[in-house]
Formats: C-alpha cells, structure tokens, sequence
C-alpha cells in the first residue's frame, strides 16, 4: 500500500486545517491546550459544529449521515483536529454504538438512534465492566430477565466514562446463566432516566470525576431495544471493541504530545545547555518518534483493511498496546522535562513551581490519568494474549 499522500488529499489536509482555524472557538483550544476540563458544554458546542460541517460521524458511510471518507482522509483530519488543539471526539455514540447499530441493529433502531447520536440528542455511555469483570468481560454477572415485552435487569456496571453526562447506556447482560459464559450474554439500549438506575461518582486519582459506577435494580427494559438476537451479545461486544482499540490508539494525540515534548527540552535547560542536547533524553525523544511513525503507518494499514471488510479486526490490539505505550512514554518525558513544575495538582500551583502557560497540560494530574489507557478497553496484557491466540494460534 502506498502511504504518500496524493495532490487531492494535501487539498483535503489544506482544507481541513483551514476549517478549524475558522470554527474552533478559542475557549475550546485553549481548554484543550492547556489540560483544562472539558465540559460537557464545550463537547456539545465541539460536535455541534462538526456535525454542521457533515464532520463529525468520521467513520460512517454517507447513507447513515457520515462524510464517507477514505481511511488516508480520516487520518489526515485527525492529525489536523490534534493541531489544532481540537478536542477528541467523544466515541460512545459515535465510534461505538454507530457502527454496532449499523451492523446488528434493526432498521427502526437505525433510523431511531443513528440520527439523535448526530444532532447531540443523545449522549451515550459504556456499560461493560463490572467489579469482577473488568478484562475478563465474559464474567459479567448483570442479569436481565425476560418478562412479557420487557427484560428486567439487576446488576452493576463500573468505570463508566462520563456516565454523569449521558442519557442512555448501552449494556452487555446475562440473558443465559446455564450455558459457556460467552454463549449467555446479550446487548441492549437502555434509558437512564428509567427508573431503578442509581448513578454514582468515582473520584480518580487526580481528583476528577470521569468514570462512575450504575447500579440496576428492576429496570425494565422494553424487548425492542435488544440489538442483534438474544444471546449474540459476545458478538456485537467484540466487533465493538475493535472500534473502541483503534479509537484508543490515539495517533494524532500522540503526534501532537511528541511536538510538546520537543518544544518543552528546547526550551528546558541543565547544566546550562538545552535539554534537548542532552543524550539520554534526545535518545528516549528518538525512540519514541521512531515508534510512533511506525504506528501511524500500522493505523493506515488497519483502517484501510478495515474498510475493505467492513471492521477492523484483531490486530487493533496492536494498536491499542502500542498507542497507549506511546502516550505514556511522551508524558513521562514531559514529566521528566519540567522536572519540579510537573508536581503540583491543579489548584496547588505556587509561584516558584508553577509551570509556565503553555506547559499547564504536563501537571501531575495528567500524568497520573494517562496511567488508565493500558488497563481500559482490555488491559495490555489481555491484549497480548489475543494477538497470541488469534493471530499466532497459539
């Protein structure tokens, strides 16, 4: 496959760069610059204006609402939007749901959901990962039982990522307790205003609140929104995860962190030289920008496979192990590079620790959080054992 791009798709790059400098607002590049929070208004006002321009549903075909772009044109905008300070797509709706629904869901779900994850409408969250069954998802112990036209479901879900902010999650359920565990699950769409769902708060390491924990008791849940057939939840969660793997990855972010990092050591000096000079340092920058290139061309080679069979496929756990590998290495070495100045938390600044400005995203906070990409979407480890299970059969 030949990864030089062509003179349409630098007009593309030009156009997509000269997009967001028009329509990014500066509040949102300013947020994202400097680590800021990212409201749920800033999110909603961000994919508005994407989804004005018919940008927003990147990866969706042209019949569902979505731009219908190459794999190469999906890259260059991301490397822009990263640029460009711009915030990363929120991808429940969007990079998760989407394609689920376009694959499995009935076609009154489509024409139901498809076009309220565009308009904003609905905001949706992940309903995975249980307190015993976090990497090892096919344990879930959340029932959902039928009765009439309803499944009644009781359980818990955990880790679920801006929870606070959605409308409706979308759940993996026990339907079966008496077969292989994988054979039992099944996939449904769920109301959070439904009553018997509790939301709580988990404050992570750095003080922020960005996942939660939902508890069921006697939801119930009208039969219509089970996706696919009952049971056939194992399929639909993998084919998901493949989407959530690749979106993990993280390849503009981790290009825009590396220019970070370069501009931090030019700047930074020891022993009175830059620490960009320094071999060490210059060295770990080397190889992590060797690593990095390597990936990029790794993600253009799975999106294009992916769009010639219709879904990524196993091998994105490549680049869910090395994206995040990436990202941590790019933010230790920030860390590494303002030295004192990457202690304080937010709120904790003080004069003589305070880093300058442009350099706020690189705080201890933001270290410590980026610690989650390894274990989220299948810990790393996992992620090894697919590869050697599915690609090397052994």
């Amino acid at each position: 496959m030949d990864l030089s791009f062509t003179a349409e798709e630098q007009a593309f790059r030009e156009e997509v760069r000269a997009f967001f400098a028009a329509n990014l607002p500066d509040d949102i590049r300013d947020a994202v610059r400097k680590g800021g929070e990212l409201t749920k208004d800033i999110m909603d006002r961000y994919h508005a204006i994407l989804n004005e321009k018919g940008w927003l549903a990147t990866t969706w075909p042209v019949e569902f609402g979505g731009p219908g772009w190459s794999p190469v044109e999906r890259h260059i905008f991301e490397e822009e939007a990263c640029r460009a300070y711009a915030p990363r797509i929120v991808p429940f709706g969007l990079a998760m749901l989407g394609p689920v629904l376009m694959q499995f869901g009935s076609e009154e779900q489509q024409q139901e959901y498809l076009p309220r994850i565009l308009s904003g409408e609905d905001w949706w969250c992940q309903g995975y990962s249980e307190p015993g069954a976090g990497s090892d998802l096919a344990s879930l112990k959340t029932r959902a039982v039928r009765d009439g036209d309803h499944y009644v479901i009781n359980g818990q879900k955990t880790w679920t990522t801006l929870g606070q902010h959605a409308n409706r999650i979308f759940c993996l359920v026990r339907t079966d307790p008496d077969v292989k565990p994988q054979k039992g699950i099944s996939f449904i769409l769920v109301d959070l205003d439904t009553p018997g769902i509790e939301m709580r708060p988990i404050k992570l390491i750095e003080g922020g609140h960005e996942v939660n924990e939902v508890f069921f008791t006697d939801v119930r849940v009208p039969v219509e929104n089970l996706v696919g057939e009952e049971n056939m939840g194992w399929t639909i969660a993998k084919f998901l995860l493949t989407h959530e793997r690749t979106n993990i990855a993280g390849v503009g972010f981790s290009m825009q962190s590396l220019e970070e990092v370069k501009a931090l050591a030019r700047q930074v000096k020891r022993n009175g030289r830059p620490l960009i000079e320094d071999p060490l340092f210059a060295a770990r920058v080397a190889q992590v920008e060797i690593d990095l290139e390597a990936m990029k061309i790794t993600n253009l080679r799975m999106l294009y496979k992916a769009q010639q069979q219709g879904a990524p496929g196993p091998e994105t756990s490549i680049l869910k192990i090395k994206g995040t590998v990436i990202a941590q290495e790019l933010k230790d070495l920030a860390r590494r590079a303002l030295g004192p100045a990457a202690a304080p938390f937010p709120g904790m600044l003080s004069a003589n620790l305070a880093p300058a400005p442009e350099d706020a995203a690189h705080n201890a906070a933001r270290y410590f959080n980026n610690r989650k990409t390894s274990i989220y979407g299948g810990s790393n480890e996992i992620q090894r054992n697919i590869l050697t299970k599915t690609m090397l059969e052994l």
